[in-house]
């Protein structure tokens, strides 16, 4: 998104409810000029300020054509409100057509929810949703969401498969107006890894030390070890969805702890890719990080991940394992337990997902001891 357009949270309108604004089931446009600052470099005020002016006159036209309430402008991008889905979908392509001749090429995004007018404009996820895929786009693409998507039919538009969005929980399908064809998308790429169903607490500290360790071009290979209950697999997803950004090819969650036959490893990561064929020949010289989870019990099989990460030369690896693999190019990573501080937050925080209004008891103080006592003494739900 251009520097001078707000994070996608802060689109709203600084007025009252207005009359004009579609309201029910509303289709949100977004655009943006990619490379805003570098467009300004090479023309030169005079000239962008021309070019801007010119792009300005282009989509205003294709969104009032299209009945498009215009929602928001913040610097040279737009938030327009639609009623009909279709009807987005014709202005984009209108504005994408007018843009054509010109040196400003504009990413869109059309989302459909049903957001509540608010008296500072538009209000609820799906406007933070819009905003988020508009973000991951390219200069002259127009992405669509799944949900319009669903009122349009598919058949102008090519499937980008899932996607990982920043601060949004769950995947979301998205959908591309024709068939030409783009980088990947700036989103937190195509990815399997699970969605946590509690927050993340704590661990700031080794999250940062994985991360900089995966950072390492002369680390590849990277096992975090501790006994059972450590909390190896959750500082292992938010790790990897933190890297996200970094894998062309995108992160890959491998959940082993149901296996047993070690020869079954590789054949069930390269499911988890959604490719065919052997694991070594889909993945080659892509950039991808695989995450494979439980490795303890197919402990046998290190020597053919040894033999993975040899063969494809842009690929990371990080597994949980309650014992190191002792292959070539492995780096173990011992999980610490939380400290003292981070383990009451926990127990707190799950506690609270039982009984809302739980506090610690007065009984229980807060030295790492005494307070490991004083819960295992505690009956459950805990008292309030």
């Amino acid at each position: 998104m251009s520097r001078l357009t707000p994070k996608p949270s802060l689109w709203r309108i600084m007025t009252a409810v207005r009359s004009d604004l579609p309201s029910g089931t509303v289709t949100f446009l977004f655009t943006d000029i990619e490379g805003s600052t570098r467009l300004l470099h090479e023309l030169g005020a005079e000239a962008y300020a021309d070019a801007l002016a010119e792009h300005r006159r282009i989509l205003r036209e294709a969104f009032s054509a299209h009945s498009g309430v215009e929602v928001d402008t913040q610097g040279d991008a737009f938030f327009v409100a639609f009623p009909t889905a279709p009807g987005a979908l014709r202005a984009a392509a209108a504005a994408n057509e007018g843009l054509a001749a010109g040196p400003i090429r504009v990413r869109m995004a059309i989302h459909t929810g049903t957001p509540h007018p608010g008296p500072e404009g538009y209000v609820g996820v799906d406007v933070h949703r819009g905003a988020r895929i508009g973000a991951a786009g390219h200069g002259g693409q127009v992405l669509v969401s799944a949900a319009t998507a669903a009122l349009l039919g598919t058949d102008s538009l090519r499937d980008l498969g899932e996607h990982r969005f920043k601060d949004l929980a769950a995947a979301e399908r998205v959908f591309q107006l024709g068939v030409d064809e783009f980088p990947a998308l700036k989103s937190l790429y195509r990815t399997n890894l699970p969605v946590p169903t509690t927050p993340f607490l704590g661990r700031e500290r080794e999250v940062a030390e994985v991360i900089g360790l995966l950072s390492r071009k002369d680390l590849r290979l990277l096992t975090l070890t501790g006994p059972g209950g450590t909390g190896k697999s959750r500082l292992a997803l938010q790790a990897a969805a933190e890297l996200s950004e970094g894998y062309s090819q995108g992160v890959w969650w491998v959940p082993l702890a149901p296996l047993r036959e070690p020869e079954l490893v590789l054949e069930t990561a390269a499911r988890a890719v959604g490719g065919k064929g052997g694991l070594a020949e889909q993945i080659a010289d892509r950039s991808m990080l695989l995450l494979f989870d439980n490795f303890e019990h197919v402990v046998e099989a290190a020597t053919d991940l040894a033999g993975l990460v040899a063969a494809c030369p842009n690929l990371d690896v990080l597994v949980t394992s309650r014992e190191p693999l002792h292959v070539t190019g492995e780096q173990e990573y011992p999980v610490p337990p939380l400290l003292h501080d981070e383990g009451v937050d926990l127990f707190v925080a799950r506690a609270r997902a039982v009984r809302p209004d739980f506090q610690v008891d007065g009984g229980c103080p807060r030295s790492a001891a005494a307070w490991t006592t004083c819960r295992s003494r505690s009956s459950w739900p805990p008292r309030v």
